[in-house]
């Protein structure tokens, strides 16, 4: 007779569900594991052997075969274990078998039967509750999975804890959610000197979720602003947490199951290699756009990136997700994130400084911005100048404009765009408006339109621009509290749209 117990295979946030067969025939005493098992998988019979001797269980002297179905899906992972030692219980009639059919279950064993925790417990809860089914996770992964609250989680401690469970000798209460982790905001924009250009397309960017690039010299403030920008986003909704949650609790991010409201804030070295960026490597592991999604992606030094890793930004940017394909994988990643890009003028960081630039201008600021191509460059709907700080600057006293109060204004605007969008399904801010949508949500009058028009032709513009500039307005607009966009809206829109003076420095 063939038992039956159930666990997940993750292909990228989805995660799918494996049917684990364990069957015990005549034959000489084997136990083997088939279903395009990974390394790790293979060696759950070893790990499971262990922990069943612990409790003093012994396999009998057949031949013992596991088979996870379907087998043509690649297992990867050691949350194999669980699964295949409840359905080999159960085939030894020790566990009751309709329970275990009724259950998702994953972790690892360690020798001594002590489940260890594993990553992707709270995808694996959303397919329980998909399915209908229970949740057996190792108690460290309890909180993380009882997020979902469609399903129940039972989190053991151990085998012999989940034995006693199912057999109704020591049953387990349903896992609780973990806390809800806020951090304290220690970086305050107020304490940033000056900069009050910058500070307002920060705001606009946090209202809108808007690219920006910000362009200065070395220690002009361009990382100091950026840092910042977590103190005055709005919090993440339930479903924008859940979203993200998800994604981290793949990378193994989640901490004690506790799931964050703050929007995320990956800041990669501009040495990290493709696949940490956009997702790779073993098993197609999201990047650090995915792990930014619904949050902020702040790339310092952005012209020293390869430009490999630049070119691939084009296209996440635009859809927001990124498909990861490998010769046995193509997996689908989410990544709607805030691109933050912080640039020096130049190699020396001196281009329009005559006194400290080096002898190459201006070829050494052609050479340097040139590494950002065109097309990516078409993609920031704001470029800031970030010109250096006078010293006098440095003694004034901190600026009233907190970040709390920034907080407030965008947070407004966001809801402005929440009530705007409430009935388009994926358009979450003015950053997701396209074509029709955002002609019909800019509501230009005459002026407006021969003002875009005339700034198009008078910049070249591309029809990428051209939209970008109405929902940058827009933004500015809902900042306001004003209904449409007016001229006004426009110029300050499209003077973000101009090429800095660090820019036009090094054409």
């Amino acid at each position: 007779m063939v038992t039956r117990a159930y666990t997940v295979a993750f292909e990228g946030v989805e995660a799918r569900l494996v049917e684990v067969q364990c069957a015990i025939s005549p034959g000489l005493p084997s136990f083997s594991i088939v279903g395009l098992p990974d390394k790790a998988v293979s060696e759950a019979r070893e790990r499971v052997r262990s922990a069943l001797s612990a409790m003093s269980i012994a396999l009998p002297s057949k031949r013992i075969t596991i088979n996870l179905s379907p087998a043509d899906l690649p297992k990867e992972g050691s949350h194999f274990d669980l699964p295949i030692a409840l359905a080999l219980l159960a085939t030894l009639d020790i566990l009751p078998r309709d329970d275990i059919d009724q259950t998702v279950a994953l972790g690892e064993l360690s020798l001594d039967g002590t489940l260890v925790p594993v990553i992707g417990a709270l995808p694996a809860a959303m397919a329980a509750a998909e399915h209908d089914r229970t949740l057996v996770c190792p108690r460290a992964c309890g909180a993380e999975a009882a997020w979902v609250g469609a399903t129940s989680v039972v989190a053991p401690a151990s085998l012999l804890e989940t034995i006693q469970h199912f057999n109704g000798q020591a049953p387990l209460a349903p896992a609780d959610p973990g806390e809800v982790r806020q951090s304290p905001v220690l970086r305050d924009m107020a304490d940033v000197k000056g900069q009050e250009r910058a500070k307002r397309a920060l705001e606009i960017a946090a209202a809108g979720r808007h690219h920006v690039l910000l362009v200065g010299t070395p220690g002009s403030g361009k990382s100091m602003l950026a840092a910042r920008l977590p103190g005055i986003l709005p919090p993440l909704t339930a479903t924008e947490a859940l979203e993200t949650s998800m994604i981290h609790s793949l990378s193994g991010l989640l901490d004690e199951g506790g799931i964050s409201r703050e929007r995320p804030f990956m800041e990669p070295h501009h040495t990290a290699s493709m696949a940490a960026i956009v997702g790779g490597g073993k098993g197609a592991k999201p990047g650090e756009i995915s792990l930014a999604h619904n949050g902020v992606l702040f790339m310092d030094e952005f012209p020293e990136f390869s430009r490999t890793v630049l070119e691939t930004l084009r296209q996440p940017i635009e859809t927001g997700e990124i498909v990861v394909s490998r010769a046995n994988a193509h997996v689908r990643y989410p990544c709607r994130f805030m691109l933050v890009a912080a640039a020096n003028p130049c190699k020396c960081g001196y281009l329009s400084d005559p006194a400290r630039a080096c002898a190459r201008v201006p070829m050494c600021g052609e050479d340097y911005l040139g590494r950002i191509s065109g097309p990516l460059m078409d993609r920031f709907d704001l470029r800031v100048d970030v010109p250096p700080v006078a010293f006098s600057d440095l003694d004034l006293p901190p600026s009233e404009d907190t970040s709390a109060r920034i907080a407030a204004r965008v947070a407004a605007a966001r809801d402005v765009q929440a009530e705007r969008f409430s009935d388009m399904p994926g358009v979450r801010v003015n950053a997701d408006a396209e074509g029709s949508m955002l002609e019909q949500i800019a509501n230009l009058d005459g002026d407006g339109k021969t003002l875009l028009l005339r700034a198009a032709e008078r910049f070249n513009l591309s029809a990428r621009g051209y939209h970008r500039v109405l929902r940058v307005a827009r933004t500015i607009a809902d900042l306001a509290q004003e209904p449409n966009v007016s001229k006004t809206h426009l110029a300050e829109a499209i003077s973000y749209r101009l090429p800095d003076a660090n820019l036009v420095a090094a054409q």
